[in-house]
């Protein structure tokens, strides 16, 4: 059955949502996990969480340590494969479970398997209510310009570009702005950032300088690696700018 079937098949259950929360969200940006949470019970969604849920195990992967990327994503599959709908404010994290997890097991048929079907049920957060919900407007409110950044991973490895930009065209008071180069990558890329912190740091740095000539107030995006090098930037350099996660954004006037 295609994607788009078992879309279908599950909208009686898309009530019930099992949340993911990556473990930079839960360590380092704790109120992009919360606002996840505000955002979807506000909506009406019936939420669970596993607490013994850890990182999926995509920093093993990008530092090449199969063995150990194997054991962090048998112990997720094993964890979610029971939920029907799978939610999360991460589309890096999405996009190592929906394409990482498939390659990993090419040699294990059994567990290749279990990794494909679970990967049909996890969803990034903008992706969850756009196409799954068919929630374009959550109520949302903010007076002022937003810009848009599209992280490599949802755009390039998830294919979503409209999801995240209906949400924010649909909040109160908010005009969405163009951004010069949007899809450009903002250089992070996980351990590139530390192994490569000068260019890394160029990259960032032309990312927040196409934000400031877009006039915007507010810079939006809808994963935490981004987040994280946007933000640590802008405080060095622009302490007055704001960035934040797509759920800090949609949940902060409910």
């Amino acid at each position: 059955m295609g994607r788009a079937g078992m879309l279908a098949k599950r909208s009686d259950l898309m009530s019930k949502v099992s949340l993911f929360i990556p473990c930079a969200v839960d360590v380092v940006m704790v109120s992009v996990g919360e606002a996840t949470v505000r955002l979807l019970a506000r909506l009406g969604f019936d939420l669970q969480y596993h607490e013994e849920q850890t990182c999926c195990g995509q920093p093993t992967i990008t530092a090449g340590h199969i063995d150990l990327a194997k054991k962090a994503a048998r112990r997720f599959i094993s964890i979610f494969e029971q939920d029907e709908v799978i939610v999360s404010p991460s589309g890096s994290c999405v996009s190592t479970i929906r394409n990482e997890y498939p390659r990993l097991f090419a040699d294990e048929p059994k567990w290749q398997e279990r990794a494909q079907e679970l990967g049909q049920r996890v969803y990034e957060l903008s992706e969850f209510l756009v196409d799954v919900a068919g929630i374009k407007d959550v109520d949302a409110h903010y007076n002022g310009k937003l810009a848009y950044h599209k992280s490599c991973h949802i755009l390039r490895a998830l294919g979503i570009d409209r999801q995240p930009q209906t949400l924010l065209e649909n909040i109160h008071g908010a005009e969405l702005v163009p951004m010069q180069l949007a899809h450009e990558c903002c250089g992070f890329g996980g351990q590139f950032s530390v192994k490569y912190p000068y260019i890394s740091e160029a990259i960032v740095r032309d990312k927040v300088k196409n934000f400031l000539a877009s006039e915007a107030d507010l810079l939006v995006l809808s994963d935490p690696g981004c987040l994280l090098n946007i933000r640590g930037y802008l405080h060095r350099h622009h302490p007055g700018r704001q960035v934040k996660h797509l759920a800090e954004v949609l949940a902060g006037s409910i």
